[in-house]
């Protein structure tokens, strides 16, 4: 096919079109088992590690080189102990998370990494086929009350803690399942939600209890929370950012968030069709991250006729430069599933409005391209003259991440202070300006990876545990003010 109607010939960097190449026809997880020999392979290979530096990719503290080395002898069962010794949810991060541990193995340093996340999957999905996970039920109750509001994975893993603390933990949640964005914000695709579910059976079983549909602030008084003696506030940096525009009040254009959980509803079987599909349409997804591949993979499902993702920033350099260097976690050129499946990708480019039809339809967008800059220790992004186009599509999602979490409704009433960035402000033991209400993940942190969030959930718990007992025995991987290596 053709280039565009308007696009600049002489430009090959600007985005051509190009129909999905192969249709991918179902929603299952798109990776096949990895062979146990194989496994047993890359568990070896970690042994030939002098000092281990994967350890400090990774903030949960996983116990990498020792489930490694049981899986390599075949003691399966051991690895599920080590592995779940430090992080409730292994199944999710060996599925999500972007694995800073494997940027910071030694034996990357001139070869493949040992493959720690795969690892991770199989253990733990062995553990569960063969009836290792089991609940951990406590001998003794503390007569202690904790909430939790918001059941996302800082949200769950704090709750897990405190419940096998001895805690009686409530769980609330406004959507109709428990989940957060792991529930509505994750494609089936990239993780099957019977993972979700067995993990919230066995903290039911445990005794944590949930309740659904039940926004704080809104369907359930703030004064509810009055009747426990701790609150943990989990509900995540929902706040998304947006694209103010020319044309963004058009019919087409929608938030990531606004589209991604209808395709996951398809899934659950609660409607036959999403009411905002990409079947038959030409898209443009806005934002290069994670989310932006969710939707990519979530559009070629649907039956897009062609889609582009957009990023302003440039394209990462494919292997580490001097201003990255081992064991920091790179910015270098990433392929997703979800990127092997179809779409352009394109860099350096800016949106600079929307074009409608007389019905008030999206029907196209025009953009240019843009140079990086940095003036005054700030990075800003120049026109390049020349290279305006319009790109015609009838659908535009909008991933370009979260500024924080939503202050209307909870926080607002709940009173409690916003630092600088936007967050809510804790101090060193994850407590708010309240005196026992505690916040943790990205409503605390700001938007972060799962890895980091279970972290959060963990470390406060143990903050709150000790606030309530005066003393604790959970681990506290990190503290509030811990950050990435860099």
């Amino acid at each position: 096919m053709g280039e565009t109607t308007g696009f600049m010939k002489h430009d090959r960097e600007l985005p051509k079109r190009r129909p999905i190449p192969v249709r991918v026809a179902d929603w299952q997880e798109v990776y096949e088992d990895f062979p146990a020999e194989k496994v047993r392979v890359q568990g070896g290979r970690c042994m030939d590690c002098g000092i281990p530096f994967c350890h400090t990719g990774c903030p949960l503290g996983n116990l990498i080189p020792e489930w490694n080395d049981l899986v390599y002898r075949d003691r399966w069962e051991a690895a599920a102990d080590r592995l779940h010794a430090t992080n409730n949810f292994p199944e999710f991060t060996g599925r999500l998370c972007p694995a800073p541990c494997e940027e910071a193995c030694v034996l990357g340093i001139n070869a493949p990494a040992v493959t720690i996340k795969q690892i991770e999957v199989e253990i733990s999905d062995r553990a569960w086929e063969d009836g290792y996970v089991r609940p951990v039920l406590v001998e003794k109750k503390t007569g202690r009350r904790v909430a939790v509001v918001g059941s996302g994975p800082a949200g769950l893993a704090a709750a897990q803690q405190l419940t096998r603390a001895g805690h009686d933990v409530t769980v609330f949640e406004r959507a109709d399942r428990i989940g957060g964005l792991l529930r509505y914000g994750i494609p089936e695709f990239k993780m099957e939600k019977r993972h979700l579910d067995r993990r919230i059976a066995q903290m039911e079983a445990e005794g944590t209890q949930f309740q659904t549909n039940a926004n704080v602030g809104e369907n359930v008084p703030v004064g509810d929370l009055e009747q426990f003696e701790a609150v943990v506030l989990a509900g995540g940096a929902t706040a998304w950012r947006d694209l103010p525009v020319p044309g963004r009040e058009l019919q087409g254009v929608y938030q990531a968030m606004e589209y991604l959980p209808w395709g996951n509803r398809v899934q659950q079987g609660d409607i036959d069709d999403a009411p905002i599909s990409a079947k038959g349409k030409r898209v443009v997804i806005i934002g290069g991250g994670d989310t932006g591949a969710d939707c990519l993979g979530t559009t070629i499902r649907q039956g897009a006729v062609e889609v582009h993702q957009f990023e302003i920033l440039p394209r990462p350099p494919d292997a580490r430069v001097e201003s990255m260097p081992w064991p920091t976690y790179p910015m270098i050129y990433r392929v997703s599933s979800a990127h092997e499946e179809g779409g352009e990708r394109v860099y350096a480019v800016n949106t600079e409005c929307f074009l409608g039809d007389d019905e008030g339809n999206l029907r196209a967008l025009r953009a240019h391209k843009v140079e990086q800059t940095i003036v005054d220790g700030r990075m800003t992004f120049e026109r390049v003259d020349g290279t305006d186009f319009e790109l015609p599509c009838e659908l535009v999602l909008l991933a370009m991440g979260f500024v924080g979490p939503q202050r209307p409704g909870l926080l607002e009433q709940l009173g409690v202070e916003i630092n600088e960035r936007g967050n809510v402000s804790r101090d060193g033991s994850f407590r708010t300006n309240l005196a026992n209400v505690f916040v943790c993940g990205d409503m605390g942190r700001g938007q972060s990876l799962i890895v980091w969030a279970i972290a959060e959930g963990r470390s406060c718990a143990a903050a709150v545990d000790e606030f309530l007992m005066g003393e604790t025995l959970l681990p506290a991987p990190i503290a509030p003010d811990s950050v990435p290596m860099r």
